[in-house]
Order: C-alpha cells, then structure tokens, then sequence
C-alpha cells in the first residue's frame, strides 16, 4: 500500500499488482474475481475515493486510467454498508460518497417478458434491470427522485439525470398492494417510483 511521500501512481503499483492477481484467482481467469468467496484479514483503510461522479480518486489525485479504474471495481465489495477492496489475502476500506457506480447508457429492448432495459455503467459493466438488478428511487435534496440500479452483491450504481428523464417519460401506473404508483416495468418487473397521486398533481 501506499507509503507517506509516495506518488499516486507508485503506491497503486502494489496494489494493481495484486488486483490483477485477484482477476486471474478464479478457474478460467475470466469474468468477475469471486470475492464473495473471499474474506482476508482486514489491513486497514485506504486514502481513496469514489466521488459522487464516479471519479476514483487515490490520495487527493484523479486516477486517469479507465483501465485501472475497471480493475479495482471488480474487487470491490460492500459489507454492512462499508466499501472494500478484497484480494484472497487483503481488504482495505475505502470510502464512496454515493454509489459506487454511474448508470450512463440505457438500452431498451424487447423479449418474452415486454420490455427490457439494459443499462451500461461507468466502468463498462452491462446491467439487465430485472428481479435481481432491480431499480430503487430515493428522495433528493431538490425535492425530486435518485434512482439506482443493483448492479451486483450489493453494490449499486446511481442512474444519470438525464437517463432518469427517459424513466420518468416510459412512465406508467399499476396497482402495488391495493394502491396506484407510478413507476417503470421491465424484464416483467414493476419498480415504483412515486404514488401516482403526487405524481399527477405535480405535472
């Protein structure tokens, strides 16, 4: 880990090292490192950030490289709302100030189930938003909706503003438990944004 005076990029090099090692740890060396099937001993926490934008920073400096930032995101694991880079022999804590991940693309397509949406997060990792990656919305401080999308073992990215519009516009009411909401449907699942009550007298 990264020692006093050090550069950014010279205390990373251990442990990009060992994260590359963590991405191969598993039987094909392809797809997600499993660190659910990981718990090392905790070393304590690390001066990095993952800022409401997205942006990881590392000891107050942006890390510049999208190919390094997809590495730490695969070993990153959340227990009991605590943020953690795992290998098979380490966790270190690190903090994010929203969620983890951003939801800047979204797809909508068509299947057996209706429509289907399918969202791309900052780090390049392609979500179906169905029963298992389901989408929550959240108060926000402007008196509007935060929706978020689970994209895996907890960890859940934030959904653009704009792509929250294209949510808001495909809109719909059903009855959940004997009462109208608004909400959106896909992959032949219903996720609530608002009672549609308020939502009509707002517009």
């Amino acid at each position: 880990m990264a020692k006093q005076g050090q550069k950014p990029d010279q205390g990373l090099e251990g442990l990009t090292a060992a994260a590359r090692d963590a991405a191969n740890a598993s039987a094909t060396g392809k797809g997600l490192p499993p660190v659910h099937l990981w718990n090392p001993p905790f070393c304590g926490d690390l001066d990095m950030r993952i800022a409401r934008d997205g942006t990881w920073y590392y000891m107050g400096t942006p890390i510049g490289r999208p190919a390094l930032v997809r590495l730490f995101s695969t070993i990153l694991k959340r227990e009991e709302g605590k943020h953690f880079l795992v290998t098979p022999v380490e966790k270190v804590g690190i903090r994010v100030d929203d969620a983890p991940f951003l939801a800047v693309e979204m797809l909508r397509e068509h299947d057996g189930r209706g429509r289907v949406l399918r969202f791309r997060t900052n780090v390049d990792d392609w979500v179906v938003c169905d029963q298992a990656h389901r989408l929550r919305f959240e108060a926000a401080a402007d008196g509007g909706l935060t929706p978020y999308l689970h994209v895996r073992a907890d960890l859940w990215a934030k959904v653009t503003r704009a792509l929250y519009y294209d949510l808001v516009d495909m809109g719909e009411e059903r009855m959940v438990d004997g009462h109208p909401m608004f909400g959106v449907a896909s992959a032949g699942e219903f996720f609530a944004m608002a009672d549609a009550e308020q939502v009509r007298g707002a517009l």
